[in-house]
C-alpha cells in the first residue's frame, strides 16, 4: 500500500488524525448525556422524596390542627389502659399520667374517663399512676376522674381504678384479684437425676436468695412472703382509701379471687353498669369525647422497649407483680 493510501475502514475524505478525534468527540458528548439524563433521573426523585416528606407533614399539621380544634368545645377526656401495666409499654405510669396530666390540664375538659382493660402488672407502676390520680383529682376537684372496666381489670388494673371517682363496667366484666404474686419453679431434684452439680458463688449470704436451682431455704421463703404480705397491705390500703365506705364488708374481697360486673357492683367494688358511652352521657353530662391517650412515636416505642427488656430481665428473678 503506497503512502498516500487510506485505510479500508477509515471514512472517506478524512485523515486518520481527524477520524480519531471525532470517535473521541461522539464518546464525549455521550457522556455529556449520560450525565444530564442522571442528574434529571437524580432531581426528579429528589422532588418526589421531599414532596413526599411536605405531605407527611401536611398530614401532621392537619391533625394536630383538628385536634385542637377538637379540644375547642367542652368535652370529656379518654385515657386508654390497655394490656399488661409495665414500664416501656403504652401503659406505664409516665405513659398514662402524661394523657392525665393533658386531659386535666385542658380547660374545656368536663370530666375524665380512664378506659381499663389490663390483667394487671407491676406494683410500682399501678401505684404511681393511681397517687397521681388522686393528686390530679384534690388539684382539679371540678374535673371527676371515671374508670370504665371493659373486659378485665385485675390486680394491679383494679389498684388503679380505685383512685377514681367512681368505676363502672359491664355486666361481664371481670374485676377483683386484690393479691399479690410471686412464681417461679425449682430444678433441685431434676438436676440431681440429671447428675448436674449446682455452683453458686456469692459475696454475701443472700445473694443467691431464692435461686431455683438451690434447695429452698426456709429463712428466705418466710422473708420473701413477708414482702408479699407488705405489698398486699399496700394493695389493701389504697382500695380501701378509694373506695372508701361503698366497700362491703366481705372477707373475701382482698384474697385474690375475681368477680363479674354484677358481683363487683353488689360487693361495693364498681359503681355501676355501662360503657363509655354511657358514662361520657349520662354521668359526665358531654358526648363528645376526646382522646387524650399518648402516643409515642414508632421508633421511641421500639427503644423504650428495648431498655424496658434489660430492666425486666433484672426483676423477672423475683417475678413480682399484681395478677
Amino acid at each position: 500500500m503506497n503512502e498516500q493510501e487510506q485505510p479500508s475502514n477509515m471514512p472517506p475524505g478524512k485523515s486518520e488524525p481527524q477520524w480519531e478525534r471525532d470517535v473521541l468527540n461522539r464518546l464525549a458528548f455521550a457522556a455529556v448525556n449520560e450525565q444530564r439524563r442522571a442528574r434529571r433521573w437524580s432531581i426528579l426523585f429528589k422532588s418526589l422524596g421531599f414532596l413526599y416528606l411536605f405531605l407527611l407533614l401536611f398530614i401532621f399539621a392537619s391533625d394536630k390542627i383538628a385536634e385542637r380544634g377538637e379540644h375547642l368545645g367542652k368535652h370529656t377526656a379518654l385515657i386508654d389502659l390497655q394490656g399488661e401495666i409495665t414500664d416501656g409499654a403504652d401503659t406505664s405510669s409516665d405513659n398514662v399520667i402524661s394523657g392525665l396530666r393533658a386531659a386535666f390540664e385542658d380547660e374545656n375538659t368536663v370530666g375524665i374517663i380512664l378506659r381499663v382493660n389490663s390483667p394487671g402488672g407491676s406494683p410500682v407502676q399501678s401505684g404511681d399512676i393511681y397517687d397521681e390520680i388522686r393528686r390530679l383529682r384534690a388539684e382539679y376537684k371540678e374535673v371527676p376522674v371515671y374508670a370504665v372496666v371493659t373486659d378485665i381489670c385485675a390486680s394491679g388494673c383494679y389498684y388503679i381504678a380505685a383512685g377514681a371517682d367512681a368505676i363502672y363496667a359491664n355486666r361481664a366484666s371481670l374485676v377483683g384479684s386484690i393479691g399479690v404474686i410471686s412464681n417461679g419453679f425449682g430444678f433441685v431434684s431434676g438436676m440431681e437425676k440429671l447428675g448436674v452439680e449446682r455452683r453458686l458463688y456469692t459475696a454475701g449470704e443472700n445473694k443467691g436468695f431464692l435461686d431455683p436451682f438451690s434447695p429452698e431455704r426456709p429463712a428466705e421463703v418466710a422473708h420473701w412472703k413477708q414482702v408479699l404480705a407488705k405489698v398486699h397491705e399496700q394493695f389493701i390500703k389504697a382500695v380501701k382509701d378509694g373506695r372508701g365506705a361503698r366497700l362491703k364488708d366481705n372477707p373475701q374481697v382482698f384474697t385474690g379471687l375475681i368477680w363479674t360486673g354484677e358481683e363487683a357492683v353488689a360487693l361495693g367494688l364498681v359503681d355501676g353498669l355501662g360503657n363509655i358511652d354511657f358514662v361520657a352521657r349520662e354521668v359526665v353530662g358531654v358526648e363528645e369525647i376526646v382522646d387524650f391517650t399518648p402516643q409515642q412515636p414508632y421508633f421511641d416505642r421500639v427503644f423504650d422497649r428495648f431498655g424496658a427488656s434489660v430492666a425486666n430481665a433484672m426483676t423477672e428473678r423475683f417475678n413480682l407483680q399484681f395478677r
